[in-house]
């Protein structure tokens, strides 16, 4: 019998400048084929009935084929992380700015000329694979470098310190701050009892917790976020001489967090806020970018810094040590399948190289046994470094065998060391001066199980950031606080947060215990608690600009920012035209928003279509909004309450808001209007910019535009309260 033709399914065509881990993957990869088979490669001829005895008879289990793909769907799914559940993951390359020879022997940083292949997962901490992007939570941010001595990986956050100083206490912290066990509620958030309860009785918790309440925990884009390794780490270089390190990530868009309410509605309205944002960006060629920045201390020197820095609760400040910028990472690639890469993908901080290596911050230790202990659990065995997307480029080869989903294909009697029946030459390595050394460090002191008194210091560093802030960073951390403790039910907790937050700052403390219905805050009374340490380091400084969001410089810098512009039919084609083509020349994304899809219709009587409308989308998913003049557009929007409510809720959110002309007339709500004695327009608060025909022609509303946007948010915005939500 003849059989029918089946195409085969083909690797993807890969591009001239393919990395060694695309070429590495391609052997796995396959483009989907057009003829269905089981998994033995058996054609099935029908997919749509199952085997059964008689055309409305029952199904018999001879049938193989139905077998086989309903026990494969059963079996799709595997545990899911206990935390960072839900994450994103992008390919691409770590290229070197100058080699660090002086500092580390580590292949990758030597040679600027190599570009070192990379994955990298961004993530949520708390919530389920299936929570929201935008909740408050810290945000993974971990890097795979694909090095020619095996792969390293540095497994960090978005926040440079950590709730807990010791790995013990890190399954109280997660059980605490995940949903309650009783009710499994609530799904990815802070704001309830446990949590609060846990970490008013951690004093240490309390520095974190001022990273969390800030606008770091709702970072606009995962692109505009920075990455911390959060440890201390060990550069060695070829000599043995050791340096301590940091290790810092920032992004070239600017490090960028989003308004409270916006972050909660965008939940609802796009729970893969983030996820699709560095999808988009990548498949639309806007390679996201961040430069690797190190902060380096001599050995022996660390005492000057006032502080111990193997307490992960405390950062070193880059105005005492600043960072030195090494190389930049791009990514450039999204991943073929969610699965079999971004959700199979393992990190480990103990991935080392040679000329990295670890300290003895006990939170660090404690991770380097978990992290090996869950990829057994989750990726179902110990070869979970055999499935693609975990395999080293360069070649390994030792004699661990066996185990559950084992590839390779070990040839030969011997799997020992040392041997006479193999050649046993290449493995017979005694000290040799190849591959990884730890670090020869003296340990004369006697076992115990006690915290060392150097980490006693619970405030010091939290009064710091408090300090570094600007005043809307401030009032975004009062109000974030009071937001988590009043879904707080048990107002004990809620007082013994505020009683140690006095600690931190009397006046802050004040703020944040107003509207809570409990006592004042009393720091005496968080002082006589159980774990309380009445200890403060001698600061050297007393803020650091390096802490604040809205400290850093200026940049003219609006690439990838998403504008809408508001049209309805009536709206004058040329001012419309000049200020998109400027915007998309300044590398911003422009969309069309008016009340309905379709052709609009404008002054001149062209056509312009529009991309979304009042109904399918709001300013939450902007950056900025254009409202271009026309007379007979203005009057329509300004009747229409959904585009009256697009521009009110953007000017809440402190975005930037630009009307020419007559589309001044949108603003009217907010009492921006032409002044009556000369009719030119007035711009009354930051942000708000109105133009007319002149200013738009000759260039001048376009760089106020571009500068307004630049800065993102406008913070100091006035009124923003009297605006409903």
């Amino acid at each position: 019998m003849t059989q029918p033709k089946r195409s085969t399914a083909s690797a993807p065509k890969l591009s001239n400048g393919a990395t060694d881990k695309q070429k590495q993957l391609q052997a796995f990869t396959a483009d989907a084929a057009s003829t269905l088979t089981t998994n033995q490669g058996l054609h099935i001829p029908d997919n749509h009935n199952s085997l059964k005895a008689g055309v409305r008879g029952p199904t018999l289990m001879e049938d193989f084929i139905l077998r086989e793909k309903i026990t494969h769907f059963d079996h799709e799914r595997i545990p899911e992380r206990a935390v960072h559940a839900r994450g994103s993951a992008a390919h691409g390359f770590f290229k070197l700015y100058k080699p660090m020879t002086q500092f580390t022997s580590a292949g990758f940083l030597q040679n600027p000329e190599l570009e070192t292949p990379v994955f990298v997962r961004f993530s949520t901490v708390a919530g389920s694979r299936g929570s929201a992007d935008t909740v408050r939570d810290v945000r993974g941010f971990a890097v795979k470098f694909y090095t020619d001595e095996g792969n390293y990986d540095l497994v960090g956050n978005n926040i440079p310190v950590f709730f807990i100083q010791d790995a013990i206490k890190f399954p109280d912290l997660v059980h605490a701050l995940k949903p309650e066990p009783h009710n499994e509620m609530p799904q990815a958030a802070s704001a309830h009892d446990t949590f609060w309860d846990f970490v008013s009785l951690m004093p240490e918790s309390t520095h974190m917790l001022m990273w969390a309440m800030s606008d770091r925990a709702i970072p606009r884009s995962y692109r505009m976020m920075e990455g911390f390794g959060v440890h201390t780490f060990r550069f060695i270089n070829a000599h043995g001489d050791a340096h301590f390190v940091k290790f810092h990530w920032k992004p070239k868009l600017g490090v960028h967090g989003l308004a409270w309410d916006e972050a909660q509605k965008i939940a609802g309205k796009d729970a893969d806020y983030h996820r699709r944002d560095l999808w988009e960006a990548i498949d639309r060629g806007d390679f996201p970018e961040w430069e690797l920045g190190v902060q380096i201390i001599e050995e022996g020197q660390e005492d000057k810094l006032g502080f111990d820095i193997l307490d992960p609760t405390k950062l070193i400040p880059e105005s005492v040590v600043p960072v030195q910028l090494i190389g930049k990472m791009v990514l450039n690639r999204n991943p073929d399948n969610f699965f079999a890469e971004t959700e199979q993908v393992a990190f480990h901080p103990g991935h080392l190289v040679p000329g990295i290596d670890f300290t003895d911050d006990p939170l660090l230790q404690g991770r380097l046994f978990s992290y090996t202990d869950t990829q057994l659990s989750r990726l179902g065995g110990a070869n979970f470094h055999e499935i693609p997307i975990n395999k080293a480029v360069c070649p390994f080869h030792n004699f661990q065998r066996d185990g559950m989903h084992r590839q390779a294909i070990s040839k030969g009697r011997v799997a020992y060391e040392p041997n006479t029946l193999a050649t046993g030459a290449e493995f017979r390595v005694d000290g040799g001066a190849q591959g990884f050394h730890t670090h020869p460090q003296a340990l004369e002191s006697p076992k115990i199980r006690r915290r060392s008194p150097s980490f006693d210091d619970h405030f010091s560093h939290a009064t710091l950031f408090w300090n570094s802030q600007s005043p809307a960073e401030k009032d975004h951390i009062v109000a974030a606080f009071r937001f988590e403790l009043s879904k707080v039910e048990v107002p004990d907790i809620r007082q013994r947060m505020v009683d140690n937050l006095a600690h931190v700052d009397a006046r802050l403390a004040a703020r944040v215990a107003a509207p809570l219905g409990i006592n004042a805050p009393d720091a005496k009374a968080a002082a006589g608690r159980l774990g309380f340490r009445d200890y403060r380091i001698a600061q050297t400084i007393d803020e650091d600009a390096a802490l604040s969001m809205a400290g850093r410089p200026a940049t003219d810098n609006i690439r990838t920012r998403k504008v809408a512009i508001l049209v309805a039919d009536g709206v004058d084609l040329l001012s419309f035209k000049r200020l998109q083509q400027e915007l998309l020349d300044a590398g911003a994304q422009c969309k069309v928003v008016a009340p309905q899809l379709g052709p609009v219709t404008t002054s001149s009587g062209k056509q312009l279509p529009a991309d979304h409308t009042f109904s399918n989308t709001s300013s939450i998913m902007f950056d900025a909004v254009v409202i271009p003049g026309g007379a007979a557009s203005a009057a329509t929007l300004a009747q229409l309450g959904d585009a009256v409510h697009f521009v009110l809720e953007a000017y809440k959110h402190c975005k930037t808001v630009c009307a020419l002309n007559e589309g001044a007339q949108l603003l009217g709500t907010l009492g921006f209007a032409l002044d009556t004695r000369d009719g030119a327009l007035m711009e009354p608060t930051a942000g708000i910019l109105l133009g007319d025909s002149r200013k738009a022609a000759d260039g001048q509303i376009l760089q106020a535009l571009i500068a307004a946007m630049a800065r993102h948010r406008h913070w100091d915005r006035l009124n923003v309260d009297a605006v409903p939500a």
